[in-house]
């Protein structure tokens, strides 16, 4: 579980994986919204998460992290990517922004790291020679992704859809996620030293859960049990939190920031197909044309050079 060399069948599964695991997030807040505010949820979601990996830290004696400033890092990332993002996202779908318009606009993200990336590497003199971090291939993948991502989502994007309406609130809220995932996966990148994805992970929900605390004191909306929200909650912890956002740390840990983001945009269509599945959301000829334009985009952002 620590962040080594990995084989060559784990370094083809984990981004195969991560996407289909990280694409069920929307479905799980079709499920889990309507029977639960959203931080509630969230704060539950996190303190179960810690109830998993505890007993599984203290069983294999996984060591923690050893520095007063990576328990510090972890905690800036675990806020700004668990707690500010998912907070954001779900509060936007609660709010009435519905997965196809807030999927676009967290679907942004790729770009922003890519141009943050390549302003902080262009030369601070003109005596020194530029070193890209974006290529122009990538370039061209990132907008192709993004012109896919738009393709597949735009046919949710139809304002007399009664449960996909902007408000300045939900878009505050999208906005918000967007801005968090992008300096949590930059700030991550930057700053934290590989370690144990599962004490990582841990200190990173910890911070998230003091961080969220307040905001599901001030809901008053109470949370309804019942089969969809039991689902959608162990899914949560077991599917997405142990699961995706761990692979989420090793993939940032191991690659570079670009291509790993790139795989986000590969979230929007795969999720497409699953509500197709499970809902019976009609999937056009525009959304496979898109599907295929990101699948493209994302290639050329994450293959290797010659």
């Amino acid at each position: 579980m620590t962040v080594g060399k990995p084989s060559g069948a784990w370094v083809w599964a984990t981004p195969l994986v991560f996407v289909l695991i990280w694409s069920t997030g929307f479905i799980v807040a079709r499920f889990g919204m309507p029977h639960s505010p959203p931080f509630s949820f969230l704060l539950l979601r996190y303190l179960l998460s810690m109830a998993c990996f505890l007993p599984w830290i203290l069983w294999a004696q996984v060591p923690w992290p050893q520095t007063r400033q990576q328990w510090i890092h972890l905690s800036v990332t675990g806020v700004l990517i668990q707690a500010c993002y998912l907070g954001g996202v779900w509060a936007a779908v609660k709010a009435g922004m519905g997965s196809g318009l807030s999927s676009l606009v967290v679907g942004i993200q790729p770009v922003l790291t890519a141009i943050w990336l390549s302003w902080m590497s262009r030369p601070s003199s003109a005596l020194e020679a530029a070193s890209p971090a974006v290529t122009p291939r990538q370039w061209l993948g990132l907008w192709l992704g993004f012109v896919g991502l738009l393709m597949v989502v735009w046919h949710k994007l139809s304002l007399s859809n009664p449960m996909d309406h902007v408000t300045p609130a939900n878009m505050a809220f999208a906005i918000g996620a967007l801005l968090a995932i992008t300096a949590g996966t930059l700030y991550q990148k930057r700053f934290v030293q590989p370690c144990d994805v599962r004490t990582a992970n841990t200190v990173q929900l910890m911070a998230s859960a003091v961080v969220t605390l307040p905001l599901a004191l001030l809901e008053t909306e109470a949370i309804s049990w019942n089969d969809e929200l039991i689902g959608a909650m162990a899914w949560s912890v077991l599917g997405l939190t142990l699961g995706g956002s761990s692979l989420f740390y090793i993939l940032i840990q191991r690659g570079a920031a670009a291509a790993v983001t790139s795989l986000l945009y590969l979230v929007p269509p795969t999720t497409a197909v699953m509500a197709w599945f499970l809902f019976g959301e009609s999937i056009t000829a525009l959304t496979l044309a898109g599907t295929a334009l990101t699948a493209l985009g994302v290639g050329m952002v994450v293959r290797s050079p010659r």
